[in-house]
């Protein structure tokens, strides 16, 4: 599979955003929120007991920057609570109670909005819009949090014929502020989903782009059902696809295992009864760094999105990119422009079996070039990994991503 979308559409997300910024109703500022940082969350928060401040204290050591509420905290007194202890440990949160009155929701400096469905069908998008516009209403900038079904279901769970118009009619009709899907593709030696999770990362970057509004993905980290477990490198795998496609936020399932007959393994990041699993160390070495991307992440409009598989020529592929020249490997390539004017690439080792070192030519002068380091944050000279051999190499991890900048064309 190569996609070679994204210029049109990443000019469609730059006149998006600015519209939205300065958008004026009847004298009144544009009401609708806007995104402040990279989003790196989860799907069922910890309980709302005593231990409640020990819990988000080890969500923020684990660099999360957002928490997704709605089953640890659900009444108005732990909702409260839950606010607190995000102001306090410099976490933003998508709170319970998108479905009372927009008026009694509660509010403050670390609610970024609140959660409303998830995984609706096309039946209940005319609801779900009046409830969107009833919470920008009452609380401006707040999100309206609504979950999608991924492209693996079914007609009968979109209420429509084609994964494409559920979700073009959604965002027709609701106007989300924005999308976000979740997709689990199992990576094994009998079944790999990987190609699925990409079909489904651009059917949603097409439409994020055009609605000029960020997109977010669910990903896997536990065993449950026909889902395995992850490893760190596949972990690493889901969540640099998804950079490479534009995701601003990326949000794990789950932090807390879910109780439940579905769920018997106790294995998501923090088990049943309150203890880290090796998930939570590998999400913590994994999010550090995805966090130190983050701001620059957030300055760039993706472009365009390339598959090069092992087989293939990749100097024709990504003629149209700043690489141009990829020695043969399996890849995706995540093309981007920086609000600055410069271009971006996200150069992705799509084996997560296995380390990849590819030898790199850039287009543009290499002593030009920079990376955002992973480790800092900061943007840091281009680095030869190999310099006793012939040409740029660039090492990388099973399933890892960088992201290089260069200036503008």
């Amino acid at each position: 599979m190569i996609l070679r979308r994204g210029i049109v559409c990443g000019l469609w997300l730059a006149v998006g955003m600015i519209a939205r910024s300065g958008a004026v109703a009847d004298g009144v500022p544009d009401a609708r929120f806007v995104q402040d940082r990279f989003c790196i969350s989860f799907w069922v928060d910890p309980p709302a007991d005593e231990n409640m401040d020990a819990h988000y204290r080890r969500i923020a050591e684990a660099h999360f920057t957002v928490v997704v509420g709605g089953f640890g905290a659900r009444m108005p007194e732990q909702v409260e609570r839950q606010l607190a202890l995000c102001e306090k440990y410099d976490l933003k949160a998508i709170v319970a109670g998108g479905e009372q009155p927009a008026d009694t929701l509660p509010t403050g400096p670390a609610c970024w909005g609140y959660k409303v469905r998830d995984e609706p069908s096309a039946d209940e998008f005319p609801a779900l819009a009046e409830q969107a516009a009833a919470i920008r209403k009452a609380r401006p900038g707040k999100l309206a949090f609504i979950n999608l079904y991924p492209s693996h279901a079914s007609p009968a769970h979109w209420g429509a014929d084609s994964y494409e118009g559920h979700v073009a009619n959604y965002v027709e009709m609701v106007k989300p502020d924005v999308l976000c899907f979740d997709r689990y593709p199992l990576m094994r030696p009998d079944i790999d989903e990987r190609d699925g999770y990409l079909e489904n990362l651009d059917i949603i970057r097409r439409h994020a782009l055009r609605a000029g509004i960020p997109f977010w993905n669910f990903f896997n980290t536990m065993p449950y059902g026909r889902h395995f477990d992850p490893t760190e490198a596949q972990l690493r795998w889901q969540i640099y696809t998804s950079l490479a496609y534009g995701a601003r936020g990326v949000l794990y399932f789950c932090y807390w295992t879910p109780v439940g007959r579905e769920f018997p393994k106790g294995g998501a990041i923090i088990t049943h009864d309150g203890q880290p699993t090796r998930h939570y160390d590998q999400a913590r070495r994994i999010n550090a760094r995805l966090k130190n991307l983050g701001p620059t992440l957030m300055r760039l409009a993706s472009t365009g999105v390339y598959r090069i598989e092992p087989d293939q020529n990749a100097a024709e592929i990504l003629a149209a990119t700043p690489i141009k020249e990829l020695t043969d490997g399996d890849y995706l390539v995540g093309v981007f422009t920086h609000e600055d004017g410069r271009s971006a690439v996200l150069l992705n080792n799509y084996r997560f079996a296995y380390t990849a070192w590819p030898t790199v030519t850039f287009r543009a002068d290499h002593a030009r070039i920079t990376e955002v380091d992973q480790d800092t944050g900061k943007e840091v000279p281009l680095r030869d990994d190999s310099p006793a051999m012939e040409g740029t190499q660039i090492s990388l991890d099973a399933g890892q991503g960088r992201l290089f900048l260069m200036p503008a064309p």
